[in-house]
């Protein structure tokens, strides 16, 4: 199937962010008015899943040059510190994460060096460094009978309501983004503990920030883990911990999210990490699950 914008087909959730997108196979070329047409769907919808995609590891990364320029996880580089490889990188295809719940034996387990089996909670991806990727593209080689489903939730919908003495009190400020813990909130290779706020490790990044595309404002919250983790910048432990403490029960409300799931086999799953969360459900660990997920675009976040 050759891929033309003709035979591109946008199909909205219905849901307050994400797309199906139908006439795509990225086994084949995809000219650049077929790639703008996708883009300006990612742009409108946030959220784009393409079904069906039996495709190689190196067809993916040529996919997600559609949207920007691929790189490695930043997971990686903690590993390549002490001198080698993690367990979930792809050896010829250094743009590929391999998210599993697998142990060294390759036996699906609920906890390894990843994300397992478990939660993972609400969190943008790659927060932890100064330019995060745009977009990340995560695309399903096996899944469990039930479970393992994704959520998104619409950040530009939830800076849109919130209060206006809120948005005036957030304006300007920058939170600390923790990067000694990975998503699953396990503390990453050879990271020293935080014991106190100052010991956080990680940039600072705007609360609100400008989408490049769209020129929306979007709330940015990144990842919070347990304490100490995240904190606004300058601010006292305990405002501080008040206004995070309302920002993420605000931004993760139901009303903003749309979920995707069950994953079937070929499924691909793109999203923005520039206004956008996600969350995954628990599986019960005793079916494999293996996906592989690019990452696009580094940008650093634009203060609104």
């Amino acid at each position: 199937m050759s891929n033309t914008a003709d035979k591109l087909e946008v199909v909205p959730t219905g849901g307050p962010l994400g797309a199906e997108i139908r006439g795509i196979n990225f086994a084949q070329p995809v000219d650049d008015e077929t790639a703008a047409a996708l883009n300006e769907a990612w742009a409108a919808h946030s959220v784009l899943l393409f079904r069906s995609q039996n495709i190689s590891a190196a067809d993916h990364v040529v996919a997600s040059a559609l949207f920007g320029e691929p790189s490695a996880g930043a997971n990686r580089a903690y590993y390549e510190a002490q001198g080698r490889l993690p367990t979930d990188a792809v050896a010829d295809q250094p743009e590929i994460t391999v998210i599993s719940n697998l142990d060294a034996n390759g036996e699906p387990v609920m906890k390894n060096e990843g994300l397992g089996s478990g939660e993972v909670v609400w969190h943008s991806d790659n927060s932890y460094v100064e330019t995060p990727p745009a977009g990340s593209f995560l695309r399903a080689l096996e899944v469990p009978p039930e479970g393992g489903n994704t959520s998104f939730n619409n950040q530009y919908m939830a800076y849109d309501t919130l209060p206006d003495d809120v948005k005036d009190r957030i304006q300007g400020l920058h939170t600390k983004q923790d990067s000694s813990r990975n998503s699953a909130g396990v503390l990453r290779q050879g990271v020293k503990k935080p014991e106190t706020l100052e010991d956080v490790p990680g940039p600072n990044h705007p609360l609100v920030r400008v989408h490049p595309v769209t020129g929306r404002k979007a709330l940015y919250l990144g990842r919070r883990r347990v304490f100490p983790s995240q904190y606004v910048m300058g601010w006292e432990r305990s405002e501080s911990e008040a206004l995070l403490d309302f920002l993420w029960t605000h931004a993760t409300q139901d009303r903003f999210k749309w979920t995707h799931g069950p994953w079937r086999v070929g499924d691909m799953v793109l999203w923005d990490n520039r206004c956008v969360m996600h969350y995954r459900d628990a599986h019960a660990g005793t079916h494999r699950r293996v996906m592989h997920r690019t990452q696009l675009g580094k940008q650093a976040p634009i203060m609104a």
